[in-house]
């Protein structure tokens, strides 16, 4: 009995371990990063990222940045992190094809618009970040790209 609780508390431990491979000062990072990338383009938006199950770790929203950036980013975070695809390429797949415009509809947090990608530690997914605000997705996206450079010049 003692062994199978040791290994069950093993394995909870694992299991906390593999949700927690994006750090709370990864996350933060990121948002930063995706921040300053937007403040120097002129944009006030949101930031967030989310762990691989859709639970935000970090989130901003710049001064001046609209209420309903705050859902938007963190609903394209959600949904790269879910999807594991960058939310503009689900956005073209979901455009393309009428039997996929449920898609959209699959969950509350699903949002597909530019902004949104997944990140991706040792070839895992772990998360996802979110730009919401500036005028245009693909300017969202630039500003994510710039949070997820952070990683890769950590290493």
């Amino acid at each position: 009995m003692r062994f199978a609780l040791f290994m069950f508390l093993v394995f909870i431990s694992l299991a906390a371990q593999a949700n927690t491979r994006l750090t709370y000062s990864q996350a933060n990072e990121i948002v930063m990063a995706a921040a300053k990338q937007c403040e120097r383009d002129g944009y006030n938006v949101s930031v967030a990222v989310v762990d691989q199950s859709g639970v935000i770790r970090s989130q901003i929203r710049m001064d001046h940045a609209g209420a309903h950036t705050i859902e938007s980013s963190f609903r394209k975070a959600y949904t790269s992190a879910s999807l594991k695809l960058p939310t503009m390429r689900l956005a073209k797949i979901a455009s393309s094809d009428p039997e996929l415009h449920g898609l959209h509809h699959m969950a509350n947090n699903i949002l597909m618009l530019g902004g949104g990608l997944p990140i991706v530690i040792e070839g895992e997914v772990v998360g996802g970040i979110g730009v919401g605000g500036a005028p245009g997705t693909r300017l969202d996206e630039i500003c994510a790209e710039a949070g997820l450079k952070i990683l890769q010049e950590k290493k």
